[in-house]
């Protein structure tokens, strides 16, 4: 007989019930008290980890959505917009941006999200035709317009 390595004789020479207790128990190495030693209490623990692990990848997912509108809204209402107003008029500019990179850009370039409210500004006031005007943006603004025929 020939083997290959000492953790595959010794696989070989546990039981199942062995190897299903320590994937458990591996789980469960980092939990306080009896609950990361005793398999009984670690089933539960790491059930109930992983049932929290995947409810609180969809609410970070919502809470950061969140996060990103407050910092759009906190930066159009400088810029003398409300929000929805703000996306509105960006949409029907044919300004694609989602709202991660909306909130970065007001964060970390003001004055480009400024030009990007003085766009939807300007869309709000005179419509989407006058915004076009006779094809200049206003000042700061660098985009491409598509047209669909």
């Amino acid at each position: 007989m020939v083997l290959l390595s000492a953790p595959c004789w010794l696989r070989s020479r546990l039981s199942d019930r062995f190897w299903r207790v320590q994937e458990v128990l591996k789980y469960a190495r980092h939990f306080r008290g009896r609950k990361n030693r005793c398999y009984k209490l670690a089933v539960r623990s790491v059930r109930r980890a992983f049932v929290k692990s995947t409810k609180a990848r969809k609410e970070k997912k919502r809470f950061l959505r969140a996060l990103w509108i407050t910092r759009i809204e906190a930066a159009s209402l400088e810029h003398g917009l409300k929000y929805p107003a703000f996306i509105s008029n960006l949409l029907k500019s044919q300004v694609e941006l989602n709202r991660k990179m909306l909130a970065d850009l007001a964060i970390y370039e003001p004055k480009t999200f400024k030009s990007l409210a003085a766009l939807a500004q300007r869309r709000r006031q005179e419509g989407f035709l006058a915004a076009l005007g006779d094809g200049k943006e206003p000042e700061g603004i660098f985009s491409r317009i598509v047209h669909h025929y």
